[in-house]
C-alpha cells in the first residue's frame, strides 16, 4: 500500500511537536514512511462500523476499585528498617 509523501514542512512539524532533532536523511525517510502510515490510517477509516457498538473493552467485568480513604502512614524507622542503606531520614540510592 502506497500513502501519500509528507511534505518536508510536516515531517519537521511533527519532529517538533515531539522534541526530536532529526536529520536530512532522517526528514526524508520519514516523509515516505509517514505518509505509508497515514495511507493505512486513511484504509482503516473506509471500514463501515457504523454498525459496532463503541466498546472500552472487550472484557465483560468493569472496573473495581477500592475506596479512596486516607490512612495513617507508617513510622519513618519501620519504613526505613528493611532499607539496604538509608541516609538523612531516606532511603539512599547508590
Amino acid at each position: 500500500m502506497t500513502g501519500k509523501r509528507l511534505a518536508p514542512e510536516q515531517v519537521d512539524h511533527v519532529a517538533h511537536l515531539a522534541r526530536l532533532e532529526i536529520t536530512a536523511a532522517e526528514r526524508e525517510r520519514f516523509c515516505d514512511q509517514l505518509g505509508e502510515v497515514l495511507g493505512y490510517v486513511n484504509k482503516l477509516q473506509e471500514l463501515p462500523t457504523e454498525d459496532i457498538p463503541a466498546t472500552l473493552g472487550v472484557q465483560p467485568q468493569p472496573n473495581v476499585f477500592r475506596e479512596d480513604v486516607a490512612v495513617e502512614p507508617m513510622e519513618q524507622s519501620k519504613v526505613l528498617a528493611n532499607a539496604p542503606q538509608a541516609q538523612d531520614g531516606g532511603f539512599r540510592i547508590p
